[in-house]
């Protein structure tokens, strides 16, 4: 059996923070007696990730997601727990275990500002030590994966935020990282940029069997890469399993979404569930899991249907639900 190439173990993380009153008098008393309070950025938070594995961790902001990568890309010393990655602590920041991460902010610029991207790309080369042979094959390889051939000779502040990233993700791989840290690699991007940079993470994993770890706020960057998930809130972990089962787990509900021949039919479906929307002769439903079977057949006989679709809830309403029911209801289903 593998063994976890990421283990955290009741990782926290507080701040002290210092506070005071608006006003000048408050600013000359504060520097006689300062009053602090303590932010809990992370608290008692264990999971581990497989090798090869791409997880989800999810939550809303300020509930402790980059803290956290912070802290096993070895930036951030924890209050308290432990952590392994790879075999080592990584606040420690031993060059073995250096060569061998990568973390990728997508509010962050490792690239210089004033300079092509292939002249940090050459740097990179030099830090990790990353043979001629190596780095030339990994290079081609990226420059084809995400279309970088123009991009290389023009100034870092020549690029728009999209082809940035796409090079910002390159110059994190040059050195093929066995774990990848993405916190947010999509922020700001376009659509078509989303959809092509979630293609090279899925196409990178493949090929490499990277472990990746990964936030984002774009769900469709989730669904379409993760298979687990971990949603963090408030510093502590609300859930850590399958994407399908959340839904499962937290809104036990179907969505069916019927077309039907005429608007008095539409009224008729009413009596069959909940209506969530109705515009003309398309209605959605809500309708109990365990009673989905029936009330759909009983749709298809009774009423001039259409078109008939039956899914599941969006996840980010589910994820919503699970921030509303807070870390007390939760938990039992993690």
């Amino acid at each position: 059996m593998d063994h976890p190439q990421i283990q955290l173990d009741h990782l926290r993380k507080v701040y002290r923070v210092h506070e005071r009153e608006a006003g000048a008098g408050a600013s000359v008393l504060s520097l006689f007696r300062r009053k602090y309070k303590e932010v809990k950025a992370v608290e008692d938070v264990s999971f581990s990730v497989l090798p090869g594995e791409v997880v989800g961790f999810l939550g809303p902001n300020g509930a402790g997601k980059t803290t956290t990568l912070k802290m096993l890309a070895g930036l951030l010393h924890p209050t308290s727990g432990e952590a392994r990655v790879l075999g080592h602590i990584p606040w420690k920041r031993e060059p073995n275990y250096l060569r061998r991460i990568s973390l990728v902010m997508g509010n962050r610029n490792q690239l210089l500002w004033d300079i092509p991207a292939m002249d940090s790309f050459l740097v990179n080369q030099a830090i990790y030590e990353v043979p001629e042979k190596q780095f030339r094959e990994t290079l081609d390889e990226l420059v084809e994966l995400l279309d970088l051939s123009t991009l290389l000779k023009k100034p870092v502040r020549g690029l728009s935020l999209g082809e940035r990233m796409k090079c910002e993700l390159a110059a994190s791989l040059l050195h093929r990282p066995s774990v990848l840290f993405l916190d947010e690699p999509t922020l700001g991007v376009d659509v078509t940029m989303q959809g092509r940079i979630r293609q090279f993470i899925a196409s990178h994993n493949e090929r490499h069997g990277a472990t990746v770890l990964l936030t984002s706020h774009y769900m469709a960057d989730v669904t379409a890469l993760c298979k687990r998930i971990i949603v963090i809130h408030h510093g502590k972990i609300l859930y850590d399993g399958g994407l399908d089962d959340l839904s499962s787990l937290i809104a036990p509900f179907k969505l069916v979404r019927l077309d039907v021949e005429s608007e008095e039919d539409a009224k008729r479906v009413e009596a069959y569930g909940d209506v969530t929307e109705s515009e003309g002769t398309k209605v959605s439903l809500r309708i109990p899991r365990s009673q989905t079977s029936a009330v759909v057949a009983r749709l298809l006989s009774d009423l001039p249907i259409v078109d008939l679709t039956v899914e599941d809830p969006p996840i980010e309403e589910v994820i919503e639900q699970l921030f509303k029911e807070g870390v007390g209801t939760s938990a039992a289903k993690v």
